[in-house]
């Protein structure tokens, strides 16, 4: 028979996190924001092309946002 002992649990690591408005925040969501935000500047002034910047400023910071999520 197994005995659960739920003293004896290992915890996670905390993620770092950045406090804004009372809120904490885990710094790979700021990292994806701060990317999508940076691509999509770049893109708009390369290409002319809001569509096209806006696009792939979503799929840089989903990508970030997926892997920072992830990686535990």
């Amino acid at each position: 028979m197994a005995v659960v002992h739920p003293t004896d649990t290992e915890r996670v690591a905390a993620r770092p996190t950045v406090d804004i408005a009372g809120t904490p925040w885990p710094v790979y969501k700021l990292e994806a924001l701060f990317a999508g935000v940076v691509v999509c500047l770049m893109l708009a002034l390369i290409t002319g092309s809001v569509q096209a910047a806006v696009l792939g400023a979503a799929t840089v910071a989903a990508l970030r946002w997926v892997l920072g999520a992830a990686r535990r």
